[in-house]
């Protein structure tokens, strides 16, 4: 249990707050290139802060103030130019930098632009996604995840925006105890009532079900890894071995034989989410895979008839209230992992109160290499059921989810031929 006050200290995010200012020294996701596919001018918010995000006729990426320094017209309304960003209203035109760099009706030989820019903020597309860094320079490097870079991936993401702080989204990773309970009994409890709605549920939920034997928590050196070990299974069975390590400030890692997966809790603002769930599907066995020209992005919805297990966490963690209040909570011996993760939490807002640099910023280049823990080592595909992508996507809503399938397939097909070269290339 939390007082309100320390409740309050490690969940407002906005700047100046002791979190948000913890917060701000990482690159966070704030779209994907299919996002910007559909559309190359996007209003977001990243800790607060309104911005737009633009992609110019060239292809450069922008991330500047929210509104126009003539009549402040929000910016989600510009039109993309050769070289920035024309506002629709007087056009007034921002490069990359926030700098303007055209204003139609001034006079001729008027200096009047030169002396106008908008606040910019680096930006950057790494693995289909564009990450956003909002803190004091100099920028940090984007740190380069494995299931980000890793080579002979079929990749998609799926988005949801969640109106709760994004800290009870996150402890949800360290509180592996929900899953016998919200994904079993809750989802059981829902088919009961309206019907099973995905091929499989059944199975999904028998497996769901096990209780935990007993659970672990360490950290390691990007944060904790969390494990557990089911009834009736081995302790050299993968979830007690290889375990879910939470990657600190805000994202957990999950995986398998050809899966890495990473989801991203982005803080919006003080009571919103931007929750991501990114998917890297590597068949390895030397199965070609088709080139993506943007990453396939679709929204998995908050629906109010949890029959997935997406939709089963966002509705737990919404309904715990806009800003869950920590100082009425009861733990308990199970929740360790989360009492570990708040502790860190309070490490790293500690450190960058006292002018340090916290866990996982990453300067040097020749390290930020295919970055990630040991856990993610699950090695190739080997056997796939068809249909069971189904269920390890954001339920039935990926527009590619029959190609997910199909790669999945051949690799557990090729490795069953004894195909030579079983190992997923890694970028260099």
């Amino acid at each position: 249990m939390l007082t309100s006050e320390q409740n309050k200290r490690i969940t407002r995010v906005s700047p100046g707050t002791p979190m948000g200012d913890l917060l701000a020294r990482y690159w966070h996701p704030i779209a994907t290139t299919g996002e910007l596919h559909d559309n190359p001018v996007r209003p977001v918010k990243l800790l607060g802060v309104p911005l737009t995000l633009f992609q110019d006729r060239q292809g450069r990426l922008g991330l500047i103030q929210q509104r126009c320094a003539h009549r402040r017209l929000d910016l989600k309304w510009g039109i993309p130019q050769n070289d920035g960003l024309r506002c629709a209203y007087h056009g007034w035109t921002y490069d990359v930098n926030g700098q303007c760099i055209a204003q139609p009706s001034e006079p001729n030989a008027s200096r009047f632009a030169d002396k106008i820019k908008l606040d910019s903020y680096p930006v950057e597309e790494l693995g289909g996604l564009i990450w956003a860094y909002i803190g004091p320079a100099p920028a940090p490097l984007v740190p380069r995840w494995r299931p980000l870079v890793v080579e002979g991936a079929l990749r998609h993401v799926s988005t949801s925006t969640i109106p709760c702080n994004w800290l009870q989204c996150m402890e949800n990773s360290v509180d592996p105890i929900h899953a016998e309970n919200l994904h079993g009994h809750l989802w059981r409890y829902v088919v009961e009532r309206h019907g099973a709605a995905i091929p499989g549920t059944e199975e999904s939920i028998q497996r769901l079900l096990r209780k935990h034997a007993k659970t672990a928590y360490e950290p390691y050196e990007h944060g904790i890894v969390k494990r557990r070990l089911f009834e009736g299974d081995s302790e050299d069975s993968l979830d007690w071995q290889h375990g879910h390590p939470l990657i600190f400030p805000n994202t957990v890692t999950l995986g398998g034989p050809g899966l890495y997966q990473m989801e991203v809790r982005v803080p919006v603002d003080d009571t919103t989410t931007w929750s991501i769930i990114y998917q890297a599907y590597v068949p390895g066995h030397g199965v070609p895979v088709p080139d993506q020209p943007y990453l396939p992005t679709f929204d998995a919805p908050l629906s109010e008839i949890p029959d997935y297990i997406g939709a089963q966490d966002m509705v737990a963690w919404r309904d715990q209230g806009a800003i869950m209040d920590r100082s009425a909570e009861r733990l308990g011996d199970s929740d360790r992992g989360l009492i570990l993760y708040r502790r860190m939490l309070e490490e790293q807002m500690k450190v960058v109160e006292d002018g340090g640099e916290p866990l996982n910023v990453f300067r040097d280049r020749t390290s930020n290499h295919d970055l990630g823990p040991v856990a993610w080592d699950y090695g190739p595909i080997q056997n796939h059921k068809r249909g069971a992508v189904y269920l390890r996507t954001s339920g039935p809503f990926s527009p590619i989810l029959d190609d997910l399938d199909d790669l999945l397939a051949q690799g557990a097909e090729a490795a069953q031929r004894g195909n030579s070269d079983p190992s997923p290339d890694r970028s260099p």
